[in-house]
């Protein structure tokens, strides 16, 4: 890869704006080795330097992954004539290149991946990689044992094949007495869970995604923010992104 500078490292890894990074390096908080640096000018190899920022290692990506609380009423598209979208919610990132991993109906709220990885995208959303999908699903009734088996079994939603198996459990009523489930599924097609219940007599009232393969909604994030993913998430991700 070659050397390149310290503050563009510090950039690459997201640490904090133009501005920030400087006074880091001023400061004495971002170290190369054992070595504290105050020259944003120091050159560095990310393949055989390690960096630490207020003594924590740093990880070298020049790809971003960012983890979106999507909020109702946002379209995952990056450009959409009519709507707000979930690239429109990324303030002050650089967002050439980002992509959603899948898409979240516009009143679906919850996990959405945005990433410039296209190869961990396709491993995240394609049927025959059998990834988690996890949900939330308010309902306007009461679900049967027997809808709880068919949804589990696969149901026919009009397209060419059934749904594949999924995994449904109940969870508590919400707060208005709304019956909840938990479903997992592994595709996306279009409106899916929604068709999925209405194929069992029911309807969605509300829906959120918890979770993607290992990667667990920010229980902090509130909807409508947004935060760089660790590298621990990261490598979890592309190690246990398929089953």
């Amino acid at each position: 890869m070659g050397s390149i500078r310290l503050d563009r490292y510090l950039a690459d890894v997201h640490i904090g704006s133009r501005k920030q990074i400087k006074e880091y390096i001023r400061e004495g908080r971002v170290r190369i080795g054992e070595a504290v640096v105050t020259r944003g000018e120091e050159h560095l190899d990310p393949e055989q330097d390690t960096v630490f920022f207020d003594d924590k290692k740093l990880e070298y990506s020049k790809q971003r992954y960012i983890m979106l609380n999507k909020p109702a009423g946002v379209v995952s598209a990056t450009k959409d004539g009519l709507s707000k979208t979930v690239i429109g919610l990324l303030k002050n990132v650089p967002v050439r290149g980002l992509s959603p991993a899948g898409r979240l109906d516009k009143d679906t709220e919850g996990l959405l991946l945005l990433t410039d990885d296209g190869p961990l995208i396709h491993q995240l959303i394609a049927p025959s990689k059998k990834v988690d999908k996890r949900y939330e699903v308010h309902l306007k009734s009461a679900l049967s044992d027997e809808a709880l088996r068919r949804l589990e079994e696969g149901v026919e939603i009009g397209d060419e094949t059934k749904t594949l198996p999924a995994r449904a459990r109940r969870l508590p009523e919400d707060e208005k007495g709304c019956p909840v489930i938990e479903l997992i599924i592994h595709e996306g097609r279009f409106h899916q869970i929604k068709r999925m219940l209405h194929a069992v007599g029911n309807e969605v009232v509300y829906l959120k995604r918890l979770s993607m393969g290992p990667l667990e909604l920010d229980p902090t994030l509130p909807p409508g923010t947004f935060r760089y993913l660790s590298a621990t998430e990261i490598t979890a991700l592309k190690d246990g992104g398929g089953r």
